[in-house]
């Protein structure tokens, strides 16, 4: 029986409100990564933190050193243990690895443990406030319920050390950092930590399923490229010499414009948005400097690759146009992706006998991208099967809202599930 007692789902209850109330966003998790690689430890895992589980050349949309300093200070002055974070090496994340020293599969579970850039509520009608655990660190809340993907991957880990008699093979715990803004997923996956992997799970809670049912796949994964665009032009007065500027404000709005105008492919959907544009420094002077931040998707990589090719066509174009310079960063990336339908399948039956789940709901369209797809098809092409599946929970607000909250009751039966799915046995009638 995979069942946690009592004490031990309150204690995962404990532990989602602690991550709760460290909420980091991507690439600055280290008081997140600290604590989750001293639990490993602490149940016999063996773990890698930080720089030792990824690829640091496909590593997106990081912050300066300088900022990433900042956080680790600030990890550090939250009480995040010294050694762990000296070990990260400046980079978030850890995967812990079982070995039963058994014959048998290579199990993957992936679980990503970042925030998302909300300024969480702080009023009595938002339980995180009025229990007392509403994000300590400004503009930075777990408003897409990453806190409880962390916990469900820790009450697997602790559900896994307890029953290594029921379990064959190697049980590989992935907990991802940066997936919001997919930047993080590439890096591990480039690692070749999941290489060897015949199995792969991942899944996000609440999507829109409710508490007690289950959505055994994720579909509709949309390709996507961000990217940021610095125009660099000449500063000059707007009355006096407006000839010996170069306006970087005009190429920007002229590539954003331009943009919109994309057109759509016959092949399939497509999107591009411009959803941010600062330029300018003053009324009276020829803007110098302007920054874009923007995304292009696609339902297949090779639509997405359309997009982003017409999206490079149009922002270069602007540059010369108007005589500035442009440099361009890719902030984030991610593929399509589909479960094996065998384990489709799977999930949909194993799921009812864990306590917890009692009905099954048709797939659910993700409706955006999701950087779990680059593990998915990692392990896909080297021969091995994946899923993504949604575990439900009510929620308090929408994902990505300051008023975000889920119902706990289910961090307990995620974990369970997970365990069943590594190979603990299920619940029966006479457990």
């Amino acid at each position: 029986m995979a069942a946690l007692n009592e004490s031990k789902r309150k204690k995962l209850v404990e532990l989602r409100r602690e991550f709760h109330a460290h909420a980091e966003t991507g690439w600055t998790e280290f008081w997140t990564t600290a604590r989750i690689a001293g639990i490993l430890e602490s149940l016999g895992y063996k773990v890698l933190a930080g720089r030792e589980m990824l690829d640091l050349e496909s590593v997106m949309g990081r912050p300066s050193e300088e900022e990433i300093d900042g956080y680790i200070k600030r990890a550090l002055t939250q009480g995040a243990d010294p050694a762990w974070i000296e070990r990260m090496g400046g980079y978030t994340g850890a995967v812990g690895i079982l070995d039963t020293g058994k014959p048998g599969p290579v199990v993957a579970f992936r679980f990503d443990i970042d925030a998302v850039d909300v300024s969480e509520a702080r009023d009595e009608k938002h339980r995180p406030f009025r229990d007392g655990f509403v994000s300590m660190n400004q503009g930075a809340m777990h408003a897409c319920g990453h806190d409880a993907h962390a916990t469900i991957g820790l009450g697997l880990a602790e559900i896994l050390s307890e029953r290594t008699e029921e379990l064959t093979g190697v049980l590989k715990l992935v907990f991802q950092p940066a997936e919001e803004g997919v930047r993080g997923g590439k890096a591990v996956a480039a690692s070749g930590i999941l290489d060897d992997v015949d199995r792969f799970f991942g899944a996000h809670i609440g999507m829109g399923v409710p508490s007690g049912a289950l959505s055994p796949e994720a579909t509709g994964f949309l390709c996507t490229s961000k990217f940021d665009v610095r125009y660099k032009g000449k500063a000059a007065h707007a009355g006096g010499a407006p000839n010996e500027g170069k306006n970087a404000l005009l190429a920007a709005c002229s590539a954003s414009l331009a943009l919109a105008g994309i057109a759509p492919h016959k092949d399939g959907p497509t999107r591009v948005n411009v959803g941010y544009l600062q330029a300018g420094s003053g009324r009276n002077v020829i803007p110098a400097e302007a920054v874009m931040k923007v995304e292009t998707r696609g339902s297949t990589e090779e639509l997405n690759s359309y997009v982003y090719g017409k999206a490079m066509d149009i922002v270069l174009g602007a540059a010369a146009m108007y005589g500035v310079e442009t440099t361009m960063a890719k902030m984030g990336e991610a593929v399509d992706a589909s479960g094996d339908s065998e384990f489709v399948d799977l999930v949909s039956r194993l799921a009812l006998s864990v306590e917890g789940f009692r009905t099954i709901l048709p797939s659910t369209g993700l409706g955006g991208s999701e950087d779990v797809s680059w593990m998915i098809k990692r392990v896909q092409k080297r021969g091995g099967k994946a899923v993504y599946f949604i575990l439900g929970s009510d929620i308090a607000a929408g994902h990505h809202n300051e008023y975000f909250d889920l119902d706990e009751s289910v961090l307990g039966p995620s974990a369970e599930l997970f365990a069943v799915l590594a190979g603990v046995r299920p619940r029966t009638a006479g457990d």
